[in-house]
Formats: structure tokens, C-alpha cells, sequence
């Protein structure tokens, strides 16, 4: 996982599933994860988890939601937003929002 965004309205992270397999693992890392056998299905996909701080609820990209979150991040590398601009586009996106977060 890797937080992208934190403010007082918002939480975005960036959640890598198959980090280790893309050498994107630390050394540490990677000896703290099991080797799964070859036949174990891994997960491939990458996704966006959208936390709304102001109602308490989240919400999770990904495939097409998350290439078209991507697209927006993108943008944003390209033309530095205000944080206004970002705040409005997770605010369309926490509108998605249905599941209260929860801390296990």
C-alpha cells in the first residue's frame, strides 16, 4: 500500500496487491511474506481506497474505476491541481461511498 493523499477531509491509498511479485518489495519485505506455490492464484490488480473522514465511509476502486482514477492522477502529476481541485474530485468519488470504516 502506498498513501497518496491526507488531509482533513480525505485518505487515498494506492493498494499494490502484487507488489512483491513486481519488485516493488523492500528486502524486509519480501522475507516477511510467504512464498505461495505456483498454483495458489495471486491477486493482480491494483486498486484506489477512498476514505471520506468527514462521514466515516470509504470506498474501493478498482478495475475501470481505478484506470479512470489513475487517469486523474496522472493529470494531476501533469498540471499541479489545487487543493481544492483534488478535494472536489475525491468528493464526486466518495459520493461512491457506502461502507462505514472499520478498524479491526
Amino acid at each position: 500500500m502506498q498513501m497518496l493523499y491526507d488531509s482533513e477531509s480525505f485518505v487515498v491509498v494506492h493498494v499494490l496487491p502484487d507488489a512483491e511479485l513486481q519488485g516493488m518489495a523492500t528486502e524486509e519485505q519480501a522475507k516477511a511474506v510467504p512464498v505461495l506455490p505456483a498454483d495458489v492464484p495471486v491477486l493482480t490488480r491494483h486498486g484506489f481506497e477512498i476514505v471520506d473522514k468527514r462521514s466515516g465511509k470509504e470506498v474501493y476502486l478498482d478495475g475501470s474505476w481505478a484506470e479512470l482514477f489513475q487517469q486523474h492522477i496522472a493529470a494531476w502529476q501533469a498540471n499541479t491541481p489545487t487543493q481544492e481541485e483534488v478535494e472536489d474530485t475525491l468528493d464526486r468519488y466518495a459520493e461512491l461511498a457506502q461502507n462505514p470504516v472499520v478498524l479491526h
